[in-house]
């Protein structure tokens, strides 16, 4: 029988055998086993065993870094891939890619982000607090992944503060917004065409230039967003470089129905060429979000109106319709938004006029009988 609180036994064999637990996986708990012919020396080896199974767990940043991002591969997109494999090259592997994850002090971590801040970049000219929020985002994935695999990690990215302002995100107003729109009608193209879609269902650049006909059902005035067109970078033989893919939507809930608008309906049907893509009216070339960027540019300048990138689109849709009353529920599933706050609070800016009058709803109360 073995003693109170051992788990050593004596077999059959005539040897001695002790169990400890050797790990834990999903609930299940798996057990390592050491073996001697004397009770003395298999619980030496039991405990040496338990004692080295309980011994921190080291490794190198840049090989922790690698392997994490080499598994994540698994569930991230591509294009998120290539983002944290820059950050490592650029950033976290030169500051921290030879030192011992365990000697990665919140203290060395704040030092490494003020720095940043103050100095990153190839000109040195410092990395902007969003920039620098992405490169703790790779470190707190690197964190998360060696903690799961019982490495030593001393440090927690929320130690880090960084002071982000919020973005200036442009808006047409309701006088620009109208000339643009007279612009786009009076000089049509399929370039137009696209601009005149985004404005009015909110859709992003990527999702326009991968759209095809067969996404567009002009009978029930609904069109189909499923995917999404990126430039990403690849890795070959020859080295780095870059090519246009179609890919999956941005997430689960950019995969959407949009009603279209009658007006925009009758105008897409005029330019119906079933198989092709919306952009060029052809089933084999397509215009990439790059082009197209740059096309807007041209028309928002043609137009006089200030410039704006093709994104303004976006977020003057969202605004038009709360200024039209939409129920932010319908407006957050049209933009393809996993919930009603990302709409409100990315999205949705009242202009001044909308705000007066919200304002003067009091005007009744003021009033003196």
């Amino acid at each position: 029988m073995p003693k109170t609180g051992e788990n050593i036994y004596k077999r059959k064999d005539g040897r001695w055998e002790g169990r400890y637990i050797k790990s834990r996986e999903n609930g299940q708990v798996k057990y390592g086993s050491v073996y001697a012919r004397t009770y003395t020396e298999v619980k030496r080896k039991l405990e040496y065993a338990k004692s080295k199974k309980h011994a921190p767990k080291c490794g190198k940043v840049a090989d922790i870094g690698r392997q994490w991002l080499l598994d994540s591969s698994v569930s991230l997109k591509k294009a998120s891939i290539n983002k944290y494999e820059d950050i490592l090259r650029q950033y976290i592997l030169p500051e921290f890619g030879d030192t011992e994850l365990s000697d990665v002090t919140n203290q060395r971590l704040i030092r490494f982000a003020n720095g940043l801040l103050a100095s990153g970049g190839t000109k040195k000219q410092g990395l902007s607090p969003a920039t620098v929020a992405e490169i703790m985002s790779a470190m707190n994935g690197i964190r998360v992944y060696a903690m799961k695999r019982d490495y030593t990690v001393p440090f927690s990215v929320e130690c880090v503060s960084l002071k982000r302002e919020a973005a200036d995100i442009r808006v047409f107003s309701m006088e620009e917004q109208e000339q643009l729109v007279y612009y786009l009608r009076e000089n049509m193209d399929l370039s137009a065409l696209g601009i005149l879609l985004c404005l009015f269902t909110g859709i992003r650049l990527g999702e326009l230039c991968a759209l095809k006909w067969e996404d567009i059902n002009l009978v029930e005035r609904k069109i189909s967003v499923s995917k999404t067109m990126q430039r990403i970078r690849i890795n070959t033989d020859k080295g780095r470089k870059t090519e246009v893919r179609i890919l999956e939507p941005k997430s689960s809930n950019s995969a959407r129905v949009i009603p279209l608008p009658d007006p925009i309906a009758g105008l897409l049907e005029q330019y119906h060429v079933p198989e092709a893509y919306l952009l060029t009216g052809n089933k084999y070339h397509f215009v990439e979000p790059r082009t197209m960027q740059n096309r807007f540019k041209r028309k928002v300048a043609a137009c006089g109106i200030q410039d704006a990138n093709f994104h303004a689109t976006r977020h003057t849709f969202a605004t038009r319709c709360v200024e039209l009353g939409f129920d932010v529920k319908s407006l957050s599933e049209i933009l393809g938004h996993g919930s009603v706050t990302i709409t409100m609070n990315r999205y949705v800016h009242p202009s001044m006029e909308l705000k007066r009058e919200n304002m003067n709803l009091f005007s009744n109360l003021f009033a003196v009988k």
